[in-house]
């Protein structure tokens, strides 16, 4: 065994990524929360490198002038040549620097390198695609700043650690010029793998037997899979997040990775569990909220008997487990309603879909049900105020009839504004106005399966095609104040390279559903055989066929709303006191190795 390097003292770490200030999906997540953990381990000598895309950037970085760093003299001189770069502090926790790269470059430069890339590597260009020549600038900007960092390294070892392919390009030029630069690759999902899964039936099944080259042209993704392709090949050290994903590196991408780098969280462990349960309570009446205004005009349910689960993420239908969960809640709506349970279910569905508005019933509902409360609120000051009085002034203990003490104006009015908010129509699955709601598979199963709403329903559905956020007309929370206050979330995918959905609701203190395809699921059960005590279930879909992983799901949610309550806040705290086990203190390890390896 060789003595363990430590690459903080001698080495330069440098993490390049399109997200890197750029919120476009899960890398972000990754790699803003696994900051603080770089910093502590490298300090100065960690430096990320990101795309200067969009003017909102600015707002989250403080630019560092005239920088006596290596990493800021790196940037000043690619500036002196004429290049946008901006370096700066990101402002998240950590403080990590970041050099910012402006991907617009000449489009007579751009087709010299986009040249290149074919002469060099093979890999040729179509014109018209805007991402993906901002992609080939940027990937040419950074060789050059690693160009001019190994001019100013001083003998130090430099690592260059890239993810997806987006970043990855610089690899093959390292390569082949046999620059002092190791380079780390990670994949967070193959290029072609998503796209197989959605089309494929027997995707998992079938895997051995795909040429990338074959399935790329058939995809149209054949400049994308190329680089993929070709940064797997050339680089020290592949990795990737989860041991599903490595199965597809190894038949798609024809190598296995050789370090696994599970994604994790920053935990904050410091609230008290009666904390947990209070914020829980806190923004479950928020939720509840919503549901009175969009349910209660219609008909109504015991809230004391409601429990909310809820799934989100990209609104990929069959890869993100939709089909599945809707499935299982056919199930679960039946069996429950067979039973004659008093227990109701409003299940949120919270993706994203192009839309052209909130639907306006949805907003008339809400602002009647806020009118009845004003009318509410004032009649109970009249009441109050009438009741003080009368009550130092009687003589007898008797409660005097309180009806009296609310004027006719007040009594007419309470009749009016609740007579004309309440009608038959059913409650709307659909909160917003899709464009092209005819085409969507949500909706076409509740149609198809009649899960609309009706009173007899015992599972009620909501489907916001729209992340939410604290500016959210119809909750007024942000999205992990939302999650605290839902009872359960379901992400049962059937692809899911990790799957960061059911980890939040872990930190958070929420039980949650994954399946053993996600590779946070297949994490839970090779690393926490326990994990069902923890409020975490994993369905099984690899070896099992639809129908039978939707009744299981289903069997597992019926069992769940059997639980007391005192049951379900015994769960919540168990799932936060597992959830520690995620937190990038522990994780990083995974990357360290990486960075180890690719020294050796």
């Amino acid at each position: 065994m060789s003595k363990k390097i430590k690459p903080q003292n001698n080495t330069l770490l440098i993490e390049a990524a399109w997200e890197v200030c750029n919120q476009v999906g899960g890398i972000y997540t990754v790699i803003r929360s696994k900051a603080p953990e770089m910093m502590k381990n490298h300090g100065e000598n960690f430096c990320m490198v990101g795309p200067l895309v969009s003017k909102g950037i600015l707002a989250e970085i403080e630019v560092i002038e005239n920088a006596d760093d290596v990493f800021g003299k790196a940037a000043m001189n690619l500036r002196k040549k004429g290049y946008d770069v901006v370096y700066a502090e990101w402002l998240i926790t950590g403080k990590p620097r970041v050099v910012l790269l402006n991907p617009l470059i000449e489009e007579k430069a751009l087709n010299v390198v986009k040249y290149l890339l074919w002469k060099n590597h093979s890999i040729k260009v179509s014109d018209g695609n805007k991402l993906i020549d901002q992609v080939i600038a940027f990937a040419f900007l950074n060789k050059l700043f690693f160009d001019e960092l190994t001019k100013l390294a001083e003998g130090k070892n430099i690592i260059g650690h890239f993810h997806e392919w987006m970043a990855g390009l610089p690899i093959l030029d390292i390569r082949r010029e046999k620059m002092p630069v190791k380079t780390v690759f990670t994949t967070h999902a193959t290029q072609l793998g998503r796209h197989l899964a959605i089309n494929s039936p027997l995707f998992y099944a079938h895997l051995p037997f795909f040429k990338w080259e074959d399935e790329a042209k058939k995809f149209g993704v054949e400049t994308e899979a190329s680089i993929e392709y070709g940064c797997t090949q050339l680089c020290n050290v592949l990795t990737t997040v989860s041991d599903v994903t490595a199965r597809e590196c190894t038949h798609l991408l024809r190598r296995k990775p050789e370090v696994i780098t599970p994604n994790g969280l920053n935990i904050e462990r410091f609230e008290a569990l009666h904390e947990f349960q209070n914020l829980h309570v806190q923004y479950k009446e928020r939720i509840q909220e919503f549901v009175m205004g969009h349910f209660f005009q219609s008909y109504s349910f015991d809230l004391e008997k409601t429990l909310y689960f809820f799934t989100s993420g990209r609104y990929e239908y069959k890869n993100k487990g939709f089909d599945l969960t809707l499935e299982a809640l056919s199930h679960l709506n039946e069996q429950l309603k067979q039973e004659g349970s008093d227990i109701t279910v409003v299940m949120f569905f919270v993706t994203k879909q192009d839309y052209r508005s909130i639907k306006p019933e949805v907003l008339q509902s809400r602002a009647g049900m806020e009118e009845i409360r004003q009318v509410c609120e004032a009649i109970q000051k009249q009441v109050g105020k009438r009741l003080f009085i009368e009550s130092i002034a009687r003589q007898d203990h008797h409660l005097p009839a309180l009806n009296d003490f609310v004027d006719e104006y007040w009594i007419l009015r309470y009749r009016r504004t609740i007579q004309s908010w309440k009608n038959a129509r059913l409650p709307t699955v659909v909160t917003h106005r899709l464009l092209h709601e005819d085409q969507d598979d949500i909706v076409k199963f509740v149609t198809r399966r009649n899960l609309l709403n009706k009173p007899e329903d015992k599972v009620k559905i909501v489907y916001h095609p729209d992340f939410i956020n604290s500016t959210n007309p119809l909750f007024g929370l942000d999205y992990g104040q939302f999650v605290r206050g839902c009872h359960l979330g379901i992400f049962p995918s059937y692809y899911e390279p990790w799957g960061y959905t059911p980890l939040e609701c872990m930190a958070s203190g929420i039980p949650a559903v994954t399946s053993d395809l996600s590779g946070f699921g297949d994490y839970l059960m090779k690393n926490m055989p326990d994990h069902e005590k923890g409020g975490m279930f994993v369905v099984e879909r690899g070896k099992r066929t639809f129908d039978w992983s939707a009744k299981q799901l289903s069997a597992f949610l019926h069992k769940f709303l059997s639980q007391s309550r005192r049951d379900r806040i015994t769960q919540r705290n168990n799932v936060e006191s597992y959830s520690s086990s995620f937190d990038w203190g522990k994780l990083i390890k995974h990357y360290e190795d990486a960075y180890e390896l690719a020294i050796r």
